[in-house]
C-alpha cells in the first residue's frame, strides 16, 4: 500500500491521516475537502487515478497545513517520527515539507524500524531534507526537476538558494549533473529527472530518455511535475520495478497531457482527467 506525505497551503489546516479518495477536482481525507492545483494534492489525486486504473487500493495520506513557516511541518514530522515505525506500507512517497534536516533523521529512523523496510520516494522539500542530511543514497527514488538536480548536483550547498552559480541548471547538462550527484553520494538508487525532456538514470548513468509527446502548454503549467511523482509512486507501490515504473510514468503523464489537449489555461484536474487512458494504452 501506498502512503503519501505532504503539506496543503493553508495555516489553518489540522493535521490528518488516513484514506484519500478523489471527488470531482477535490481530494477527500478524513472528511475534509483540499482542491487539486499543485503540490501533494496533485501528487495525490495522480496517484489515485493510477490507484484505480491498475487495481491497487487508495493511497494513504498524512497531510498537514503549512505555507512555508514550518509550524506545521514540524508538527506532522513528530507524529511521523513516534508513529511511522509501526506503519506497514511497501511504498512511502514523502513530498513537500518543509526542509529540516534533525527532523527529517528522526522520521528516517522511523522509517527504519518498519518490518519490512518500504521503498522511499521523496520530492520537493522532503527531498532536499534528504540530501543535506547526506542520507540521499539511503532512498530509493527522487523526482527532481532540473533545478533540483543541480542542488542535488553541487555537494557543498546546503540549501537550493546556495546552489553555487557555475552548476547551471540548463536541461542539455543533465548527464552532467547525474554523474555529478552519484559522485558525491546525493543520489538515490534510481533519478527520475522531469523537464522539457525526461530523465531515468541510476549510478550507471541514463537508461531512458522521454520526450514525446510534447505539449509545449504544459511546461508552464504548475502541478505536472507533481502528478508525474503520483504516478509513479503508485506504480511502484502495485510491485512495478523502480526503473520500469518511473518510465511508464514519465510516459503516462506526458500522454495525458497530450489527450488533455492544453492551453494556457488548463488546469492540473484537466492533466489527471486522462491519466487512466493513459496507463491503460501504456500497461
Amino acid at each position: 500500500m501506498l502512503a503519501v506525505v505532504g503539506t496543503v497551503p493553508d495555516k489553518d489546516f489540522p493535521m490528518v491521516k488516513g484514506e484519500v479518495t478523489l471527488e470531482d477536482d477535490r481530494i477527500i481525507i478524513q472528511g475534509r475537502p483540499v482542491s487539486i492545483n499543485r503540490g501533494t494534492p496533485a501528487l495525490l489525486a495522480a496517484a489515485i487515478k493510477a490507484c484505480q486504473t491498475i487495481g491497487h487500493p487508495l493511497p494513504f495520506g498524512y497531510l498537514v497545513g503549512d505555507i512555508g513557516l514550518g509550524e506545521g511541518s514540524r508538527l506532522l514530522y513528530k507524529y511521523l517520527s513516534k508513529t511511522l515505525g509501526q506503519a506497514s506500507f511497501n511504498t512511502i512517497a514523502f513530498h513537500y515539507l518543509q526542509p529540516d534536516v534533525d527532523w527529517h533523521n528522526r522520521v528516517l529512523f522511523a522509517v527504519e524500524e518498519i518490518k519490512d523496510r518500504p521503498i522511499l520516494i521523496a520530492d520537493a522539500g522532503f527531498m532536499y531534507g534528504a540530501k543535506m542530511s547526506g542520507a540521499a543514497s539511503r532512498y530509493d527514488l527522487f523526482t527532481p526537476d532540473v533545478g533540483e538536480l543541480a542542488f542535488l548536483a553541487d555537494e557543498e550547498a546546503p540549501h537550493p538558494f546556495y546552489t553555487r552559480g557555475f552548476i547551471l541548471h540548463e536541461e542539455n547538462r543533465v548527464p552532467e549533473l547525474i554523474s555529478r550527484a552519484y559522485r558525491h553520494n546525493n543520489a538515490p538508487q534510481y533519478l527520475l529527472v522531469k523537464g522539457e525532456q525526461d530523465y531515468v538514470a541510476d549510478s550507471q548513468g541514463i537508461h531512458e530518455t522521454i520526450d514525446t509527446p510534447v505539449e509545449e502548454a504544459m511546461e508552464a503549467m504548475g502541478g505536472t511535475g507533481d502528478t508525474l511523482t503520483g504516478i509513479a509512486a503508485a506504480l511502484v507501490a502495485e510491485g512495478i520495478g523502480i526503473e520500469e515504473a518511473a518510465v511508464i510514468a514519465a510516459k503516462a503523464n506526458r500522454l495525458a497531457g497530450h489527450y488533455a489537449n492544453p492551453t494556457p489555461a488548463t488546469q492540473v484536474m484537466d492533466i489527471v482527467k486522462h491519466i487512466p487512458r493513459a496507463l491503460e494504452e501504456l500497461l
